[in-house]
């Protein structure tokens, strides 16, 4: 909407660069074109104001598919007024000179317009085709088929109005149909979930059994090598007997050997000391059988005294001095 301002009983018109400015005075065409600023009188003055920017037309209808489905088409039209004069021509852009608001509602006169426009092109294309198609393939079908209809409408020329886009947002069943066609989808999908599952238990059941089949491997293994080391202490232990019965049999034969060395040893001094004791003793013979009687009894008495009891007090009778005084008084010779 243009800025107006009053001044002195005129009026000051700025448009937007947006907005094309059509002012007529007494009839005549004064002021064409966009972003125009201006002083007019309201009583002598004509104003239009056609926008010229790209404007967007969203739109929402039902249709009926081939197979007698109920459908919603969401669209979205982007368009422009390509001729503003005679779109100036063909409707009601004026404005009121004292508040520069439209007299009328073009714009909703063009919503009209190109809803019903894009509805009858969407709608033909859509009765000759299935529900299963249509959300297949019928969004690009009906884009396609609603942008050469704007693009070949006639009235749109007339008017001044470039379709500049369409864009369908949307393709829709109702909500029972949409609900069963999304069943088998939804089945297959978890039967492939389910497939997946299985298909996951069955990889983790054959790495399960691999792993216990490692597992036994392992422990097979493991028992080898016990058998192995088993075997090997048998061998060692058997080994450590046979050394140690040689070592016996080793120390046996040196401690034998050293017995017969100490007993040939004794044996041998055995001699020796009986040797020694004859040579002592047969000396001692000797000795004896030179000695006199009377030396060899007094030598006996010696000894016989060595080895008795002691004695405290002896009585000698004087028969046994006298007899012993007599033997000692005689001579030598004699006495033998």
């Amino acid at each position: 909407m243009a800025d107006i301002i009053r001044r002195f009983g005129w009026r000051h018109l700025r448009s937007a660069p947006t907005a094309h400015v059509r002012h007529h005075r007494r009839g005549k065409l004064v002021h064409d074109g966009p972003g125009l600023s201006f002083w007019y009188r309201a009583l002598t003055a004509a104003l239009c104001e056609i926008p010229v920017d790209d404007r967007e037309e969203s739109m929402a209808f039902h249709a009926r598919t081939a197979d007698f489905q109920d459908v919603t088409v969401q669209a979205t039209v982007t368009y422009r007024i390509g001729e503003p004069s005679t779109a100036a021509s063909r409707l009601d852009f004026s404005v009121d000179p004292d508040t520069g608001v439209w007299r009328g509602a073009p714009l909703e006169q063009i919503s009209t317009l190109l809803t019903e426009t894009a509805q009858q092109h969407a709608l033909d294309v859509l009765a000759r085709t299935p529900l299963a198609a249509a959300l297949t393939d019928g969004v690009a079908a009906v884009r396609e088929r609603m942008s050469d209809g704007l693009a070949g409408e006639p009235r749109l020329a007339a008017t001044g109005i470039a379709v500049v886009a369409v864009r369908v947002v949307a393709l829709r069943p109702e909500p029972e149909v949409e609900r069963a066609l999304r069943t088998p989808a939804r089945e297959q999908i978890q039967q492939e979930a389910d497939r997946a599952t299985y298909e996951r238990r069955a990889v983790a059941v054959e790495r399960e059994l691999a792993i216990a089949e490692n597992e036994l491997a392992s422990k097979i293994e493991l028992a080898r090598r016990e058998e192995q080391l088993v075997e090997q202490r048998g061998t060692n232990a058997r080994r450590e007997a046979e050394e140690t019965a040689a070592a016996d049999g080793v120390r046996a034969a040196a401690e034998a050997a050293r017995t017969v060395r100490l007993a040939t040893a004794e044996a041998e001094a055995a001699r020796e000391v009986g040797d020694a004791r004859a040579h002592a003793q047969a000396a001692w013979l000797r000795v004896h059988a030179e000695v006199d009687a009377s030396t060899l009894h007094a030598l006996t008495g010696a000894r016989l005294a060595e080895n008795l009891p002691r004695i405290g007090s002896l009585t000698v009778s004087p028969d046994v001095l006298t007899g012993l005084l007599a033997k000692l008084g005689r001579p030598q010779g004699e006495q033998e």
